[in-house]
């Protein structure tokens, strides 16, 4: 009989996508997602025609932006209801934005398609993907795992964490390091029996590991995160803001310090912190044993990681853009006979509906600025927050998208929608535009509510290790902890670095 942890459980898999069969179905039940995606897709166009053509134009909103608010109604819809693909809806939005007469010509709407950004994503999502065609990502994680040596649930979280730490490096979304890290995840559960203590502990681990450590660990790294990127794209664009590789990781790094309180709930709720995982260690270091050695194939791929990596550090003093970089990177490692791998080797295993919803998405999101919605949002939200100290206003804001956040799935589409209006309306509240948007977009990835707001919940929840009452319950107080952390921790570091929230003419600290 095979371990939870054989070599043929951690084979390479083509995607994250490839678990989503798996994982919506217990979500939703075997008959519903058809009818579900079908009604979403009616709902959708007739959400669209009906604000383009029957909506009274509202107060104050230019006609590009009430355009633009029938494209996004109809993404909201498709997003929430999984009606289409998220790629196809991703290279649907400038069309539709053409249609829809918001932004024209063409190339304009289509603008998001050749950001810098993008291409650094879809640079880093092909390397991961020649990462999960060498086998290297189950091969870090293992190593890890049986380096940093654990006894307990409480110990393996925390090796875990770190897994997903160094994965942030290598694999881009959060979502894609959930989906490498389940089979692993799936297996230490597998050594815990079936008391209630290690019912619980299970529970802790798969939260923890694939939910809470892949969400704060992308925090800190521009590619582990898909709505660093929207956000890093949208600052670009509108404030003329650079932020390299290196200056969002000495932005963001201090949100680490979250995976501490975290922890502390989780293990304090769920009662797991002394519970003894079950002769685990030998498992991995059996299961590592019984890997092939690692030849030329993974050390060359590593190295020009490595190279890579020290480039996108020293931005500042070579002044090669990082997207640049990241694409000759890829150059290096397919220099032929090098690696031994070709395109049919990558392309299944490269996210490609992703890297579209992520360009459609900076499409959305410059138009929503561009067009006079964003700012037409932001003096509804002003009503609520006006008169407030920075504080009580930041707090205020954070709980509202929160709220809103609730029937989303994607991360990028709610980033999408909120950036935009939060740039909008921090000088209207008189805070820092960077910091403020900053600050509540990172509130809203940590969307612990419901299994369906995030796809690494989704992914998780595909373990059956909990229920959604149990997500729920554990979830609220963390989404809690992470607006706490947002409004006592990172604003005063950001105040440090030179861009207090409570002073808009602060001076961009970064080249």
């Amino acid at each position: 009989m095979n371990s939870p942890l054989t070599p043929t459980t951690l084979q390479p898999r083509a995607g994250w996508q490839a678990y989503l069969p798996l994982i919506v179905q217990p979500l939703i039940g075997q008959q519903r997602p058809l009818l579900k995606a079908q009604l979403g897709f009616i709902a959708a166009w007739l959400a669209f025609f009906f604000i383009l053509f029957a909506l009274p134009a509202p107060a104050g909103l230019p006609p590009a932006g009430k355009a633009t608010l029938a494209v996004v109604a109809w993404a909201s819809i498709i997003w929430v209801t999984e009606a289409m693909p998220v790629g196809v809806s991703g290279l649907l939005i400038p069309a539709l934005l053409v249609l829809a007469h918001a932004v024209t010509p063409f190339a304009k709407a289509a603008g998001g398609f050749n950001t810098p950004v993008v291409f650094l994503c879809l640079a880093a999502f092909v390397f991961s993907a020649i990462m999960q065609a060498a086998g290297l990502d189950r091969r870090i994680a293992l190593f890890l795992l049986d380096k940093l040596k654990t006894r307990t649930a409480n110990g393996v979280i925390w090796v875990m964490f770190v897994v997903n730490f160094v994965l942030g490096f290598l694999v881009p979304a959060a979502n894609a390091r959930a989906a490498t890290l389940l089979p692993v995840t799936n297996g230490i559960i597998g050594l815990f029996g079936d008391t209630p203590q290690e019912r619980s502990a299970k529970k802790a681990i798969v939260i923890q590991t694939l939910v809470y450590g892949s969400m704060i660990s992308g925090m800190c790294v521009l590619t582990a995160h898909l709505p660093n990127m929207v956000i890093v794209g949208l600052l670009q664009k509108k404030l003329g803001l650079h932020i390299s590789w290196l200056d969002w990781f000495k932005l963001q790094w201090p949100y680490l310090g979250m995976f501490v309180l975290t922890q502390l709930w989780v293990q304090f709720y769920f009662k797991s912190r002394a519970v003894p995982l079950p002769g685990g260690q030998a498992a991995i270091t059996s299961e590592r044993a019984a890997l092939p050695p690692a030849g030329v194939q993974h050390k060359t791929i590593l190295a020009v990681f490595g190279v890579v990596a020290a480039m996108w550090a020293t931005e500042a003093w070579h002044g090669i853009p990082s997207e640049v970089v990241a694409l000759l990177g890829l150059a290096l490692l397919f220099v032929p006979g090098l690696t031994g791998l070709g395109w049919k080797d990558i392309q299944a295993r490269t996210i490609w509906g992703t890297f579209f919803l992520l360009a459609g998405a900076l499409c959305l999101s410059a138009a929503i600025s561009d067009t006079g919605l964003a700012p037409w949002v932001a003096d509804l939200l002003y009503r609520f927050a006006q008169g407030h100290p920075w504080w009580l206003a930041l707090l205020i804001i954070m709980l509202g998208t929160h709220v809103a956040r609730i029937a989303m799935l994607s991360n990028v589409a709610a980033v999408t929608m909120i950036a935009p209006i939060m740039l909008a309306l921090a000088p209207k509240l008189g805070l820092h535009p960077a910091a403020f948007t900053l600050l509540v977009c990172d509130s809203d990835s940590f969307a612990y509510i419901l299994p369906t707001q995030i796809t690494a919940a989704v992914v998780a929840y595909s373990s059956g290790a909990f229920t959604t009452a149990d997500y729920a319950k554990v979830g609220v107080v963390s989404v809690l902890i992470g607006i706490a952390y947002g409004i006592l921790v990172m604003a005063p570091w950001y105040a440090h670095l030179g861009i207090p929230v409570w002073d808009a003419t602060a001076v961009w600290p970064f080249g």
